[in-house]
C-alpha cells in the first residue's frame, strides 16, 4: 500500500511543476459563472470587438444564448451579423484561414479553449496591458506579451496607453540607476495618456466581462455541473440511509 501511494505522489509531481511554473501576470480575476449580466455583456463585446478575426468553434450560439437567459430574436438581431450564420450554428467567423494568414502571417487563433489553455488571470492581464509602440508594425505591444501581432481592437473603449517612467531613491524591480540623478529610473508603468469612451474602472469591468465570458465558454458544462451537485449530494445521503436501514434489516436475524 504505501508503494502505491508513492508512486500516486511521484506521478503528481509532473503536474504539480507545470502548475507552479506558469509565467506571472500583473493582474488577477475570479471569473464569476453565476453573473449572468456580467457574462450576457462579455458575449457582447466579444462579437462586436474579437469576432472579426477569433472564432469560438467548439460553442454554439443557441447553446450561450441557453446557458446565459438570452432570448433567440435578441441575439439573432444583435450578436449574429454573418447572413450565413444561423441561430443553430457554431460561433464561426466569416474571414477565411487561408486569407488570414496572407494577411497576418498566422490566422488568429480560436478562443474556445483559451481559459482553459492560458488561464483567465492571463487573458485579463493581456487584454488590459496594451501599450503604444511605434516601432510595431500595428503601433502597439503588449506587456504581458511581447511582440504579440495583434493590434488593440479595444483602444477605442480604453484610450491609448503608454509607459511612463518614474524615479525612485530606493531600488525597485526592473530600474535602472541613473548616474546623474542617482535615482533608480522605472518605465514599466501603463498609463491612459488619450482617454477613450470609457473611464478605467468601466474598461476593467468591460475586460472582466470578457474575460468571463471565455472561462464559461472554456467549460459551459460547469454551469450544468454546479447546478446538479447539490442534487446529487442530496440523493447519495437519502440512498445511504436507506441503504443503512436495510443492512440492518437483513442482518438482524444473523445477529
Amino acid at each position: 500500500m504505501k508503494k502505491q501511494l508513492f508512486a500516486l505522489l511521484v506521478a503528481l509531481v509532473p503536474f504539480t511543476a507545470m502548475a507552479a511554473g506558469g509565467a506571472s501576470v500583473p493582474y488577477s480575476m475570479e471569473p464569476d459563472l453565476h453573473d449572468q449580466a456580467s457574462l450576457q455583456n462579455g458575449m457582447k463585446l466579444y462579437v462586436n470587438y474579437c469576432m472579426g478575426c477569433h472564432s469560438l468553434e467548439h460553442q454554439r450560439f443557441a447553446r450561450a444564448a441557453e446557458d446565459l437567459n438570452m432570448p433567440q430574436d435578441l441575439v439573432e438581431e444583435n450578436l449574429i451579423f454573418a447572413e450565413e450564420l444561423g441561430f443553430n450554428d457554431q460561433m464561426h467567423i466569416a474571414m477565411n484561414s487561408g486569407d488570414a494568414e496572407n494577411w497576418f502571417g498566422a490566422a488568429p487563433p480560436d478562443l474556445t479553449l483559451e481559459a482553459r489553455l492560458r488561464g483567465t488571470d492571463w487573458i485579463y492581464s493581456y487584454l488590459l496591458s496594451f501599450y503604444k509602440d511605434a516601432s510595431r508594425p500595428t503601433g502597439v505591444n503588449n506587456a504581458v506579451f511581447p511582440l504579440v501581432a495583434m493590434p488593440n481592437v479595444l483602444e477605442p473603449l480604453q484610450g491609448v496607453q503608454e509607459k511612463v517612467c518614474a524615479a525612485s531613491d530606493h531600488p525597485i524591480e526592473g530600474a535602472e540607476l541613473d548616474p546623474l540623478t542617482g535615482k533608480y529610473q522605472s518605465c514599466e508603468t501603463l498609463q491612459v495618456t488619450k482617454p477613450g469612451s470609457m473611464e478605467p474602472d468601466e474598461f476593467e469591468a468591460a475586460v472582466y466581462d470578457i474575460t468571463n465570458f471565455l472561462a464559461y465558454v472554456g467549460e459551459p458544462t460547469k454551469l450544468q455541473a454546479q447546478a446538479l451537485g447539490p442534487k446529487v449530494l442530496i440523493f447519495i445521503f437519502i440512498f445511504g440511509v436507506i441503504a443503512y436501514l436495510l443492512k440492518r434489516e437483513y442482518w438482524r436475524d444473523i445477529h
